[in-house]
Parts: C-alpha cells; sequence; structure tokens
C-alpha cells in the first residue's frame, strides 16, 4: 500500500517549509499542491521547487476535489500533497483525507501556520474568545450570499470576535478595502445596525511576512487605507478584554481616544 501525506507550507513563501515537512517530500515518490484555497504570494511554485528538489504537480481546484489523480497515486506509491496554510482547515483537503482512508491508504499530517492563529496574534486577540469564522466571496449579478453578516451577528451577540477570510479566485484576491465595502453592502440589505462608518474593525495584510500590515480603527478610517499587497484578513472584534485593547492600541495602531471609549465599556 501506498501512502498519502498532508503538508501545511505555511503563510507566505518558500521559507515557511519546516525540517520536518522538507524530509517527507524529499522521501516521497510524488508531489502534488494546490493552491487555490491558500496562495503563498512571497514565492512562486519555481522558488518552492528548488528548496524542495523536486517537480512539483499543481492541481486545479476541479482536480483536487475529484481528488482521483491523488488517490490513484497514493493507492502504491508514497505521495504527499502540498497547500498553503495548515493542510486540513479547508474542507476539500479534509474529504480528501477521508477518501484515502476509506480506500485502505495510510495518511499523515504535517502541518504549516495557519491564517486562523496568526492573525488574532498579530493584532493581540485572544485565540479563545473568536467564534465561527466566516468568509466574503466577490457578489456576482445573481449570487450576493448573507450569510457572513448573520454569522458576525451571531459571533457579537455572544461577545466573541469573527475571523473574516477574504475572495481569491485565480489572480484576484479581494481586498480589505473590498471586503468594508461588502459588509456596508451587507448592512444595506440586512439593515440589523451591525455596522456604521463609526464600526470598530481591524485589517491584517500579509500575515506571515517580515512585513505585515496590521491596523485597527474605525471603518470612515480604514475603508480608503491601503493595506499592500494580499493577501489580506478582516477581524470583526467582540467584547474585549483591557489587554486586547491595549494590544490593538500598541500592534496595530489603534487610535488613544478609541482605545480610551472601549476601555470605558
Amino acid at each position: 500500500m501506498g501512502s498519502l501525506t498532508f503538508i501545511g507550507l505555511g503563510l507566505y513563501d518558500e521559507k515557511d517549509i519546516s525540517l520536518k515537512a522538507l524530509e517527507a517530500i524529499r522521501n516521497c515518490d510524488k508531489v502534488y499542491a494546490e493552491f487555490y484555497t491558500s496562495k503563498l504570494t512571497g514565492t512562486t511554485v519555481g522558488e518552492i521547487e528548488k528548496v524542495i528538489g523536486r517537480k512539483i504537480n499543481v492541481l486545479s481546484r476541479e482536480e483536487t476535489e475529484d481528488g482521483r489523480i491523488i488517490l490513484d497515486d497514493a493507492s502504491h506509491k508514497s505521495v504527499v500533497f502540498l497547500t498553503g496554510g495548515d493542510p486540513l482547515t479547508a474542507t476539500t483537503h479534509l474529504s480528501l483525507r477521508l477518501q484515502a482512508i476509506e480506500k485502505g491508504i495510510k495518511t499523515h499530517v504535517i502541518h504549516g501556520s495557519s491564517i486562523l492563529t496568526a492573525v488574532p496574534g498579530l493584532l493581540g486577540l485572544q485565540h479563545y474568545k473568536f467564534g465561527r469564522t466566516t468568509t466574503l466571496v466577490y457578489p456576482e449579478s445573481n449570487f450576493f450570499p448573507l450569510s457572513p453578516y448573520e454569522i458576525i451577528k451571531e459571533n457579537r451577540e455572544h461577545g466573541l470576535h469573527t475571523l473574516v477570510l477574504l475572495d481569491i479566485q485565480d489572480n484576484r484576491f479581494m481586498t480589505i478595502n473590498e471586503g468594508i465595502e461588502i459588509l456596508l453592502k451587507m448592512e444595506g440589505k440586512k439593515d440589523d445596525g451591525l455596522f456604521d462608518k463609526d464600526s470598530i474593525i481591524c485589517g491584517v495584510a500579509r500575515a506571515g511576512s517580515p512585513n505585515p500590515t496590521v491596523k485597527a480603527g474605525r471603518i470612515r478610517d480604514l475603508e480608503e487605507y491601503d493595506f499592500g499587497p494580499p493577501l489580506h484578513t478582516i477581524v470583526i472584534p467582540g467584547d474585549m478584554h483591557f489587554l486586547e485593547i491595549e494590544a490593538l492600541e500598541v500592534f496595530a495602531d489603534l487610535p488613544a481616544s478609541i482605545s480610551k471609549k472601549l476601555q470605558k465599556l
């Protein structure tokens, strides 16, 4: 029997690859990867190949979701499957592992750094105070899901923060500014008073890179702010501990005037 090892490459570039991952990659028979759920924007497939010393077979979304190419090889070969971030945060990867186990293929997991922990850490927000994560997608003429608004609202009702992931479509990366615009449009449709121009919002760009941009403030102050290159992520804060407020002031340039108001709540 073969084997299938899921490997997370981390958040930014080829230097995020762990020594454990590197050893597994160099000792396997074949290397597959997908980069549609997450991309390492600080590198290229070619640069990753130079570091690992192996050819990477990059799969499309359809090929990954179908799974047959990987599973057929893993039935009799040692196969590794590379993804950005941590390897089992996407439903597609979880499904692929379940299919492999059902076919009697041994599976292994080598974890990588994840946006789910990196963004809260950069902001200084406590991880256990986050509720459900949601994703904003680019609206289309007949497709404008409002479920992210409902998830944020539910989290806020319980005093919890919300990590808001932003859409990736081919080489189009949603910006924090576009995300804010979509959230305000959702408010216009729902009109539940969740967002206005004075609502506090947090934005993180290029988590895991040497120079991430980390900002917190009112929507009116951040909606035109230049966060620079991708990837971008939004956090909607819930109830905050005084240490979290201080962290936003120090780590994310939250204006002192806002910080003082929050401290009194």
